[in-house]
């Protein structure tokens, strides 16, 4: 079935992919697109709305991003922050830098009239979320000041006529205590949408996607580490294309203690899966021997997978794809025209250039929630399904410096512990990621009255919605207490234990 969509333009702003999300959330299709790229991809999609996302520069900058507004004709468009500015700048408003610059928490009063407009009018709440530099000062022709602060007399613009509204605030983030409901206006009452974008339309639209690229006869590889990500992107394979999906298990000594027995054991009783396992710890061990660098050994660890796959190729009948369990924030964070890159995925920016197999990735542009709902409804079990995500490198960017098969045993070790531990008191339920890592460094410590000069363990457990963002989980000091003196009486090697309490930003979920 064809969806509406709706167009996000990235300008580069830190908070655009929230404003996918929130879109997505009240079942509407939505893509975000760069600004150097929005002008092609509206012509190509013909989007139903478009948003234009804030981002970090002045609209009067020379070389700023801009926009041809001439293909935004006819259409409803909402501008949030900078996309406010940029379209009051184009469309005849004025836009200034001022000295008072809006940072956090505000309270938003009706326009000069008195009057909030359509798009803001009988909230509960008018706390909104302001960062800017620049104002505008004047609005275009034909749009009307609809809300203000006493530092930004113009908080909020709109154009009923021509469908076209601008807020200086996020509604995106949550700070802002109506933004779903300024959304939802945006999005039903004046851009007219039906909102019947869900996982079961998701589904359906991508198993025809994936059997017209496939075809009636060619076979797909599929890369299945027993994560969330690649079991959902197994099942919509099986489910569209049957034994041609030949699900590839590559057991890189890299995994979690037990976690590759359980992996051939879901696949094989779960799904009556096409699967073939292969047990590669030598070849990873040799290909990381020396390597630190996180970078190097992403790129390593995915490099190996592709020869993997290449030297097996006989044995998987010829196939012709690589399916892979990429999602959006992988990509986001490989980096793109308006968004630095954090690190390299393996499954997005390591694989090399000589790879032969040309790559699916069904679930490309999907947040980790989003996925989870999919395989819900393709009937996955929902301990599958509810899996902390597990980075496709594995262990490798666990254990900062060279990864040896000593240092992995004794990640696995400490994980297992930490892990089963919040498990029993059930402390588990709300954790996003929760695991632990290796630190290249060593501490003094006493053990049995003697010195000793061994390795510090970090443990790490985060809340998060989509792991763009995310925060340490408040753990009772006496478990964590009681996880750190198992492991360093349980754990040869280790003689201390960290627990990171670092938010993302600043820091990753990952330590590498």
């Amino acid at each position: 079935m064809a969806h509406q969509t709706v167009i996000v333009v990235d300008f580069g702003g830190q908070y655009t992919q929230l404003i996918v999300r929130r879109v997505r959330e009240l079942g509407v299709y939505s893509e975000m697109v760069p600004w150097t790229l929005a002008k092609e991809k509206i012509r190509e999609v013909h989007p139903s709305a478009v948003i234009l996302s804030g981002g970090p520069r002045s609209t009067l900058e020379k070389g700023a991003p801009t926009l041809d507004f001439s293909v935004l004709e006819g259409l409803p468009v909402l501008g949030i922050c900078y996309g406010m500015q940029l379209m009051a700048n184009v469309l005849g408003g004025r836009v200034e830098t001022v000295g008072q610059k809006e940072y956090g928490s505000r309270v938003i009063g009706p326009g000069k009239n008195g009057k909030w407009g359509k798009l803001l009018s009988g909230l509960s709440s008018h706390k909104v979320w302001m960062s800017h530099g620049d104002q505008v000062l004047a609005v275009p022709n034909g749009f009307v000041q609809t809300a203000g602060t006493d530092t930004c007399p113009i908080a909020a613009m709109e154009d009923l006529s021509g469908r076209r509204f601008g807020v200086q605030f996020h509604p995106e983030v949550t700070h802002t205590a109506e933004g779903k409901t300024i959304l939802r206006r945006f999005l039903f009452d004046h851009a007219q949408l039906k909102g019947d974008w869900t996982s079961e339309a998701f589904i359906e639209e991508e198993l025809a996607r994936i059997r017209k690229k496939v075809g009636t006869k060619k076979r797909v590889l599929c890369a299945v580490s027993g994560g969330v990500d690649s079991s959902v992107m197994a099942a919509l394979l099986i489910r569209a294309i049957g034994d041609r999906a030949v699900c590839v298990f590559v057991d890189h000594g890299l995994l979690r203690k037990d976690e590759a027995r359980q992996v051939v054991d879901t696949f094989a009783g779960h799904f009556n899966a096409n699967l073939h396992a292969f047990v590669e710890h030598d070849r990873f061990f040799n290909a990381l021997k020396g390597q630190k660098d996180p970078e190097d050994k992403r790129k390593t660890i995915g490099e190996q997978f592709v020869r993997v796959f290449e030297d097996h190729a006989n044995e998987l009948e010829g196939c012709d794809f690589l399916a892979q369990g990429t999602l959006y924030p992988d990509v986001i964070e490989s980096g793109s025209p308006t968004a630095a890159k954090i690190k390299t995925h393996h499954n997005v920016g390591g694989l090399p250039d000589w790879m032969k197999l040309d790559l699916i990735e069904p679930l490309r542009w999907l947040f980790k929630d989003e996925v989870r709902e999919v395989g819900r409804r393709l009937g996955l079990p929902e301990e599958m399904v509810d899996r902390e995500p597990f980075p496709g490198p594995g262990l490798g960017v666990r254990i900062l410096g060279e990864v040896t098969p000593e240092r992995v045993r004794m990640v696995q070790e400490a994980d297992w512990i930490f892990r089963s531990e919040l498990r029993s008191r059930n402390l588990h339920k709300g954790i996003w990621q929760s695991y632990a890592a290796l630190l290249d460094v060593k501490s003094v410590g006493v053990m049995g009255d003697e010195r000793t000069y061994e390795q510090p363990i970090v443990l790490r457990a985060v809340e998060s919605e989509d792991a763009m963002t995310a925060r340490a989980v408040n753990l009772p000091f006496e478990v964590l207490e009681l996880v750190a003196n198992r492991i360093v009486n349980e754990v040869s090697g280790v003689n201390r234990v960290f627990y990171d309490l670092t938010s993302k930003p600043p820091a990753t979920i990952e330590l590498e």
